[in-house]
Parts: C-alpha cells; structure tokens; sequence
C-alpha cells in the first residue's frame, strides 16, 4: 500500500495537541506518520524497561510524543519504524516545559512510507501552543500547589501550565463534570500537602498521597516457576471523587499488608509505582493501576464519610443479552438459590479450584447465573441470603451456557443504595409469587442456549450474510434434516482418546498404538492398556432454503444416536450391518441445530466450516403453537 500527504489527517498534529486526550472525542482517530522513533532509556528509577520517544507528523505540523510502555513490542517486533503510517486510537496531552507531548497508549501500524510525507515544520517552535488558556490554578504535580502570583516591574509571572492528569475530566469515568481543572482536595497530608485524587495521578508523578478507602481484596496467589517463587494479592482502592483504582502488592509487601488492610477501611497510601492499566484484567475505572512494595506507605485514617462505601454501576439482568461477552458489569438481584460448593482442576495451572453457583432474579423478570470461586464459594453459603437482594460487583459476562456471570470482586448483601429498597417492593409485591419470565442461563453449558423461535435462521444466510469472516467466528441456529452422513473413515467414525480422565486429558486428547498394543498419549505422557473411542464425522443438513455440511462430535452424535457411544458401537464394529444401521436411523430426522460458522484456510484456500454445538429434537406442540403465534401478528 502506497502513501502520500494526502493520506494523512489533515490539521490533525493542531487537533490532537488542542485535546486533553482521546476522551474529550472518542471518534477523532487521527492518521498520522512517525517520522522517527528513539529509544531514550529506562525512566529515572532505572525500572520498567526501555522507553520510546516518537515524533508524530501530519505532513504540515509534527509534535513529540512517547510510546506507552504496553505497546513496546511494536518496536520490539519492527512493527512500529521510521516513516510508519499509524492510526491513533488513545492518548493523553501532558505538558512538560511548556511542551506538549502526546502519550500514545493505543496505536494501529497501517503500513510503511518510503520516505518522509511533506515537509513538516514544528508546531511549537518557540513554545507556541494552541492549547486553551490554563486556569489561575492547577492541580498540585509532585506533591507542589501552583499559584499563580501578581506580576510586579521586577519580575512578571507566567501563566501557570495546567497538568491535564489533574483533570476529573480527563477521565471518562469522572463523575465530575467541573469546568475547572483544580482537583478534588480530599484534605491534607499531617505535613499539609493536599491529598492527591485518584483522577489526578500521572505517570510523571513520583510523589504523591492518596486518601481512599479499600473496597475490594482478592485472595493471596501463589507461583513456582523456573525464575522462583513468590505470592500476590491485589485490591481495590476508591476516593472520594468515585474514581477507583487496583494496587498489586508482591511477596514481602503480601506479609506486611494483607491483614492490615481491610475492606471498607480508609487509608493514605504513597510510596507506589503507577503503570498504564491492562484493561485486559483491570475493571477499575482509572487509566492507572499501582504497585505498592514493602518500603510503600499505609496508614490508617480517619474516616470521615467522604468516601463511599461502594460506587456501583448496575445493569439490569434483562439487558444483559445485549451486552458483549466478556465485558465487566455490576449487578443486582434477588438470590433465589445458592448453589452447593464444586470442585474442579485448573486446566492451566493444574490446581484445584472451588466453585458455587449463585442464581438471582431482577424486576425484569429474567434470571441468571452468577458463578463464585475460591473463597466466595466456599463461604456463599454463610455470606449470602436467598430472598434477600445482593450486589456483585464487576462481573464478567459469558456465552457459556447461554448468558453467565462469573467471578464477581465481591458481593454485598442488601447494599445501601436506592436499587436496594425497589427490588425488595418488587419481590414483596409480585416478584415471589410469579415465575421468571425468562431464564438466561441453561442448566448445562454444552453449545450455549438456543435461539427461540423468532429468532432462528436459515441455512441460506450463512452465506447471504456473509458469517464466518470474525475471529471468533458466528452462531446461528436453524431447523434442518439430516441427509448424508460421511461414516466410511478407516477404522470407523471415531477416533481413540485418552482414558485419563483428570487435567491435563480429561479424555479428550489423542492416543496412538504401541507395537505392543498399548496406548500411548503424548500430552499426560501416559501408556494405557486401552482407550476410549469418540466420535467424529461430517454430514449434510438441508432445510427449504439450501443444504451444507456439517462436524459433529461426541456429544452431539451422542445425541443423534440416542445416547449411543463409539466405543458401544465399536464393539460390533465388525458387523457392517449394525454399524451402517446405526446411521442409518439418524438420517432424514428432523433438528433444531444450533452452529459455529468460520471460514478456515485450507490448501490456501478459504472455506466456510460448520460444527454443530447443540442439537435439540423438534417440539412439534412447541412449534405448532409458534406458528400459529406468527400467523395471528401477520392477520393483524
């Protein structure tokens, strides 16, 4: 792909120093050259690796900038050279001896230039800036208040530069909606310094002291690997402007602060190490996540009530279907039953890991699972209540099973907030007595729930819709016969598993056969006398509209063949006649099919592959009454 000057945003090196960060529009995504990249060292505590200055260019302006330290890998991997064409998607303005410079935490390399577009002159030689006026006063940077004094003949004071992390409204999060860029002084250090807000913390703050109280703590984690061994725990940290941000602590720092620090506490907290947050695994509100080591200073305060006990967002349960998979949620419901707890081995880490399911209802009318883990599980029983209303705070979303909710920070019971008090009315007046108008999570999670029936497609729309091109590819569920089934594989439509049934095989990985007949698994590196067969084969489908092929596999074919198993079947395997007859039966019988459409690349060729995940045979009551349902709204 060639590029020219016009390629790139026009005015955007103005635009983009004109803007606080990508908050202030979160549609300008500016296309931008990188006329040079330099690497400038570690920062001056001589930790956290290599740092990148880059240069940004409009091919008219250009402006410094650094590099986030989580997209260094660009540098690392020659994504990200001289002359680099790249879209902007986040950043931050600060300013540094009357400069400004473009914290880049979020970029797109959409290709190469052969050589500088334009001629691109600095857009604040001389100090110029287009940046709006600063106030008169400005948040206090490395523990300093800034005022602005009276100019006298002697000396004339410049205008005070106004620190853009100080900024509530910077943050998208902010509750603060203030004109002014002043910080929220949440009162004073004994020594006088003002207290820091969460907000108003930066990366090029080395000093500072915040006021806030502990909401959330995680467990104590432990690791064993080749470099050594050590343990952690993480908590969750909210001031008074509502702005929350996650502290990590490590080792020695574990032994001197998990007990001392206690949920619903308030403390001072200085002495940290700030880092862009991973939104990956951080739900916090701020851009920021600390590190907090044995030399960091924890104090005890005084609580004075500034300071929630808790600052949620809550969804309701009904809207939770609209939402993405895997985005984090705060909730509030009726418990209606509390599971018993479950035990199961980690596939990653081989531990064992303690599970409960919690099931809660909102005035919606819908129901959904929420799954505890650790010690939330343990003690679900204890801590919650069935028929009281319970909080559970930053929840993830899952498909598995239909909609689920899984590994809350925390939960609360009965929670002092107005949502509280309305779903006690609603389950007093009503809510008790009616059953759920729909129930999100299925009981088992195989292939997730089904469409209803409105909803439901047709074989045709996989490819007049085009489904399959995402990464994760796409569901769709439609009513279809079976016509075809491909089952003459050498040595049968299955193929051999391991019969070990713990982590890491849990009967699902390949087994070959020895000269001696045994059977050997390459991935638990274990020799058995024999093996489980599983199925594994393709067939075709067809409705009104068109026909295509489909995988199946041991649970559905499973299901096909009413309960029937490769390794039953195998053992009359030799009788051509009870095999073929077992599809057979199968075949021209009527589905409701749930299936996963994605397009793979196979002899560098793009194909479309279905795989059934969930089968259910058709209600014909059901869909007698469905149709007839659909007739009734076209006569009217």
């Amino acid at each position: 792909m060639s590029f020219d000057q016009r390629s790139l945003t026009s005015n955007g090196i103005a635009t983009i120093v004109g803007m606080k960060s990508s908050a202030d529009d979160p549609s300008f995504h500016p296309t931008l050259q990188v006329l040079s990249v330099k690497n400038v060292g570690p920062g001056k505590s001589g930790t956290g690796g290599d740092r990148f200055r880059i240069v940004l260019s409009d091919g008219v302006h250009f402006v410094q900038g650094m590099l986030a330290t989580q997209l260094k890998y660009m540098v690392d991997d020659a994504k990200l050279v001289d002359n680099a064409v790249v879209q902007i998607k986040d950043f931050m303005n600060n300013s540094i001896q009357d400069r400004n410079i473009i914290i880049v935490l979020n970029l797109d390399v959409l290709g190469q230039a052969s050589d500088r577009l334009g001629d691109p002159a600095d857009l604040q030689a001389g100090g110029a800036t287009p940046r709006p006026a600063a106030p008169t006063s400005s948040a206090p940077m490395y523990n300093r208040t800034n005022v602005a004094t009276t100019a006298t003949p002697a000396h004339k004071a410049s205008p005070v530069k106004s620190n853009p992390y100080s900024s509530p409204s910077m943050n998208p999060y902010s509750p603060s909606k203030s004109k002014s860029n002043a910080p929220i002084v949440q009162g004073a250090t004994p020594g006088g310094t003002p207290f820091t807000p969460i907000s108003g913390l930066s990366l090029y703050q080395n000093r500072w002291t915040i006021k806030a109280r502990v909401v959330s703590k995680s467990d104590i984690r432990t690791w064993s690997n080749a470099k050594g061994e050590g343990s952690l725990f993480s908590c969750e940290f909210l001031d008074s402007s509502g702005m929350d941000i996650r502290a990590t602590m490590f080792k020695e720092a574990v032994d001197k602060y998990y007990n001392f620090l206690q949920v619903g506490s308030v403390y001072t907290i200085s002495g940290g190490r700030l880092k862009v947050a991973n939104a990956k695994y951080n739900t916090c509100k701020s851009s920021f996540e600390m590190t907090l080591d044995q030399n960091s200073q924890i104090q005890l305060a005084d609580d004075e009530g500034e300071i929630k006990a808790q600052s949620f967002d809550f969804v309701k349960i009904g809207n939770l279907e609209q939402m993405e998979p895997g985005k984090n949620v705060d909730v509030i419901g009726v418990v209606q039953e509390i599971g018993d707890v479950q035990s199961l081995m980690s596939k990653k880490s081989g531990q064992e890991l303690q599970k409960a399911d919690v099931m809660i209802i909102d005035d919606t009318g819908c129901q959904v699972r929420v799954t505890l883990w650790g010690n939330q599980a343990v003690n679900a029983q204890r801590d919650l209540q069935v028929h009281q209303p319970t909080a559970f705070r930053r929840v993830r979303i899952s498909d598995y099973g239909g909609v689920s909710l899984s590994g809350p920070q925390a939960s609360f019971v009965e929670p002092d907030v107005p949502e509280t008090e309305a779903l006690k009315e609603w389950w007093r007046s009503q809510g008790s007595r009616a059953a759920p108008v729909k129930s999100l999570s299925s009981q088992g999670g195989a292939g997730g729930k089904m469409e209803n029936f409105n909803d439901r497609k047709k074989i045709a729309d996989i490819k007049n819709q085009h489904m399959g091109g995402g990464e994760k590819g796409d569901y769709l569920s439609f009513k279809a016969n079976f016509t075809f089934f491909k089952k003459d594989k050498e040595g049968g439509a299955w193929y051999t598993a391991c019969p070990n049934k713990e982590d890491p095989c849990r009967n699902r990985c390949k087994v070959t056969q020895t000269t001696d007949g045994n059977w050997q698994c390459d991935r638990c590196q274990g020799i058995y006398p024999t093996c489980n067969r599983k199925w594994i084969f393709s067939g075709t489908v067809a409705d009104d509209s068109a026909s295509t092929w489909v995988s199946l596999f041991d649970d559905q074919a499973m299901t096909l063949f009413n309960g029937a198993t490769a390794d039953e079947i195998f053992q009359q395997y030799e009788n051509q006649d009870v095999y073929d007859s077992c599809f057979e039966r199968a075949n021209y019988t009527e589905w409701v099919l749930k299936c996963r459409v994605k397009n793979e690349m196979v002899n560098e060729e793009s194909r479309t592959k279905v795989t059934v995940v969930r089968m259910d045979p058709v209600d014909y009551v059901a869909e007698s009454k469905n149709i007839l349902a659909q007739l009734e709204k076209w006569q009217m």
